[in-house]
């Protein structure tokens, strides 16, 4: 088992160096990896608002355009999650200083 998931990592960080992973981080992905429940919380609540927008003006409606949002959220944490990840490893690897 951990060969599998230590594989998995290695294929990982290959495909983070091919898409150019080894790049230093711009001003907004160093805020987003150190904020990432705000992060998910700023793409929740537009994406709530929209959902709201389209659905029927019912009160029902209401908190399933709220759910969604929250599901979008917790789409992008993740995804966040993973570049705090690659500006630990970037750091590790001394490619940055963490500035």
């Amino acid at each position: 088992m951990a060969n599998w998931l230590r594989s998995l990592s290695d294929a990982f960080w290959t495909l983070d160096r091919l898409l150019g992973g080894q790049r230093r981080p711009t001003r907004i992905q160093k805020w987003t990896a150190r904020h990432p429940i705000r992060t998910g919380l700023c793409m929740a609540v537009p994406y709530a608002l929209f959902f709201f927008w389209l659905s029927s003006p019912e009160p029902e409606n209401l908190w399933k355009a709220a759910l969604g949002g929250l599901a979008i959220g917790f789409v992008f944490v993740p995804f966040v999650l993973l570049e705090r990840l690659r500006q630990r490893r970037l750091m590790r690897l001394g490619i940055w200083d963490g500035s």
